[in-house]
């Protein structure tokens, strides 16, 4: 059994997250900003289908990305050398999230639903939540948003309308937080496809002890203000 958080109601332990299947932690009706912010707070997220409970989770392991152990393929390389698009951030943080939210040519699922997108239309209003844009002249052909805890980025989601659109999104993303002297992005879970961009499975004690001491840390105000990523 899980717990059912009713309002104001906080979460349990994340060591009570179900092993089967992994990190699945508690249930609640809805998904109001607080308690989005406390659960990245102690490592949970949410991930749920539209017009069911909305789900919390913290998998043990995690998937984790250091900053500087990104991996960037022989082909990307290429790519990134040749390529002519541009990289920003915050630019178009709400076209990020809805074309995230999009069906994909393999799903018409998504649990972006659109109180998903308005509370992290909020976050965004209160400088937490971020965007990395990719753009082929006006045109936005891939990005990625998260949520900013202190200095540990937490990716959500990411999209592409050209090919290695959404890695490259990434490599921006570990170059923009590596100036700024932020070591990691929680992933969530790790797949097929972000371990080939270097994410990592950390024991879910791992990743906490170094949520615990990156969530005091701040960023300077211009790290997330509208700007160009130079890679």
């Amino acid at each position: 059994m899980i717990a059912w958080l009713d309002e104001d109601e906080p979460f349990p332990p994340v060591e009570q997250a179900l092993t089967e299947p992994s990190g699945l932690l508690a249930a609640s009706a809805d998904l109001p900003v607080s308690r989005l912010v406390a659960a990245y707070r102690r490592g949970i997220f949410p991930w749920f289908n539209p017009g069911e409970p909305v789900l919390w989770w913290s998998p043990d392991p995690r998937g984790v990305l250091p900053t500087d152990q990104l991996h960037i393929s022989r082909s990307l390389k290429k790519a990134l050398n040749k390529t002519s698009l541009r990289f920003t951030v915050n630019q178009a943080f709400m076209q990020v999230v809805r074309e995230c939210a999009a069906p994909r040519r393999y799903s018409e699922d998504t649990w972006i639903t659109s109180e998903f997108m308005q509370s992290y239309a909020i976050l965004h209003e209160m400088k937490q939540a971020h965007s990395i844009e990719v753009w082929d002249n006006e045109q936005l052909v891939g990005g990625l948003y998260g949520i900013s805890i202190g200095k540990l980025f937490c990716g959500e989601s990411m999209f592409h309308h050209r090919p290695d659109a959404s890695k490259m999104a990434l490599v921006a993303l570990c170059r923009h937080l590596t100036h700024y002297d932020a070591p990691l992005i929680d992933c969530q879970m790790q797949n097929e496809y972000l371990a080939t961009m270097g994410v990592q499975e950390w024991p879910r004690a791992d990743f906490l002890h170094q949520l615990a001491l990156l969530r005091e840390q701040s960023f300077p105000d211009e790290c997330w203000q509208p700007q160009v990523v130079t890679l």
